[in-house]
């Protein structure tokens, strides 16, 4: 795994409201993200997962509340600002640029970056820690797997070296080999010393690599705790299941 200055700055969303033209999606919200933990944010389709990784970013409009990330207001802040302070995102569907090279598409992830000597120093740590990436680089990211894409969005969110990496449905779309390579990314990713926002509907590995939860139910937290104190959760069972 490549080396990764350890995260000391807390993710903190407060009171948050936001959604799109006049709906509110999420209401008066509130999760944390420690630094050096996993943290996961779990619900069914339609919970406001997105919307709530989207305000975040700088994405959507907070209409009120507060985010920081340390000292930071980052609150309706330019995404690429965000971005800057050391938070990173790797998009649901692994979203890559199909008709860019593995390598192009890792320096579009090292854009933010102005030492072009750290940029190459980076991008050989990240071919160490994915060398089916490196054995790739030449190769149109469009012509990969779903797995090597995947594997390719978390690497081009890496090459800024962030403290707190924002995962949108990671496991979505790919084979159970994959899912199980990519859970095992994030567990090596939090012994590094990295912050991970981790938003899922694979409950059981989510569950199984993360440290603390927060469970939506229309576009509000019904449940929070421990990971292992959520597997038994009530309202976790009925936000998937409809179980009473």
């Amino acid at each position: 795994m490549s080396t990764y200055t350890a995260a000391t700055r807390r993710l903190s969303v407060i009171g948050l409201t936001a959604g799109y033209d006049r709906a509110d999606v999420l209401k008066n919200v509130s999760v944390e993200a420690r630094p050096g933990k996993v943290t996961c944010i779990l619900g069914a389709n339609g919970a406001g997962k997105s919307t709530l990784i989207r305000t975040v970013l700088g994405l959507n409009r907070v209409r009120k509340g507060e985010v920081f990330f340390g000292g930071d207001a980052i609150a309706n802040m330019p995404t690429h600002k965000i971005a800057a302070l050391g938070i990173a995102t790797v998009p649901e569907g692994n979203r890559v640029l199909p008709r860019m090279t593995v390598l192009d598409n890792l320096k579009v992830g090292g854009l933010l970056v102005r030492d072009n000597r750290r940029v190459a120093a980076r991008m050989e740590e990240l071919f160490e820690t994915f060398p089916r990436l490196k054995e790739r680089r030449s190769q149109l990211a469009g012509t990969l797997s779903g797995g090597e894409r995947s594997m390719l969005s978390i690497a081009r969110g890496l090459m800024t070296d962030p403290e707190l990496v924002v995962f949108d449905e990671p496991s979505l779309g790919l084979s159970p080999l994959f899912v199980s390579e990519v859970f095992g990314i994030v567990r090596r990713l939090k012994t590094a010393g990295l912050s991970i926002l981790l938003v899922e509907q694979n409950v059981r590995q989510t569950l199984d690599v993360a440290d603390y939860g927060y469970v939506l139910v229309q576009g509000q937290v019904v449940a929070e705790g421990d990971a292992d104190a959520l597997k038994q959760n009530s309202e976790l069972h009925k936000a998937y299941f409809g179980v009473h």
